[in-house]
């Protein structure tokens, strides 16, 4: 378990994990209602005021990385092969996105993972496609563009298929 916190903590999200909360509730559920996407720019407004946040800005305030894998969908086969043995609660190859079949300290990660970085409506008794290729990633110490990815999460979280959920 240790090992694991140590590889996600090594990614350098620190800063974004441990954000402490400085906005009000009902200032962000604003920010959130009104906000929407412009030229790679989340736009909105808090008590009036127009707040723009740009890719630069979010990487500048959480020191997030910005080298390394912009995609996660670009893990190689073979890492992903490695991370199906290494999660796997009985040392079998994973089959299935279902977490109790692994490992106790990566059903943790996949938590903190859905909870923190992937967020979307649903169960978070599955591991998604996207999450466990993020967990392999981090796992296996790939370098990632966390500035990118998660900017990217925070514009999709704009859309207002998204905003429903």
């Amino acid at each position: 378990m240790v090992k694991m916190f140590k590889a996600l903590e090594s990614t350098g999200l620190r800063g974004f994990l441990g954000c402490p909360s400085v906005l009000y509730e009902q200032d962000l559920e604003h920010f959130l209602s009104a906000a929407f996407v412009r030229e790679n720019e989340v736009i909105s407004s808090v008590q009036g005021k127009s707040v723009e946040i740009s890719e630069e800005l979010s990487d500048g305030t959480f020191e997030l990385p910005t080298d390394g894998l912009t995609d996660v969908s670009k893990v190689t086969k073979y890492l992903v092969f490695d991370a199906r043995s290494a999660f796997s609660a009985d040392g079998e190859h994973l089959k299935t996105s279902c977490k109790w079949e692994m490992k106790i300290e990566f059903r943790l990660f996949n938590d903190i993972l859905a909870k923190t970085v992937t967020v979307k409506a649903g169960s978070f008794d599955a591991v998604t496609h996207e999450r466990f290729l993020l967990m392999a990633a981090i796992h296996l110490e790939v370098k990632i563009n966390w500035g990118r990815i998660l900017f990217n999460i925070f514009k999709d979280m704009m859309s207002p298929a998204s905003k429903q959920a």
